[in-house]
């Protein structure tokens, strides 16, 4: 470089777009795979009560198979596939 004020301000300006553009790539798919996984996993529940730590997770699995079952059911009536 040659020392310029103005060319170190553009490469520090530069270099936080491109970190900026790696937080919400990384936040996009990651953030939202992170929360699906805590609501699978009853983070939410109380610890100290581990009867509902495993109805929360049961339940939120059967929901889960639940759903994917009737995209099937109503895809096979609407004759996607």
């Amino acid at each position: 470089m040659t020392g310029d004020p103005r060319e170190a301000a553009r490469a520090a300006e530069a270099k936080e777009a491109l970190e900026r553009v790696k937080r919400d790539q990384e936040g996009l798919l990651g953030s939202s795979m992170a929360r699906a996984a805590d609501h699978f996993s009853a983070k939410d529940a109380p610890e100290d009560d581990r009867i509902e730590l495993w109805g929360r997770r049961i339940g939120r699995s059967i929901s889960l198979v639940l759903v994917v079952l009737l995209a099937w059911w109503l895809g096979h009536q609407l004759k996607i596939w």
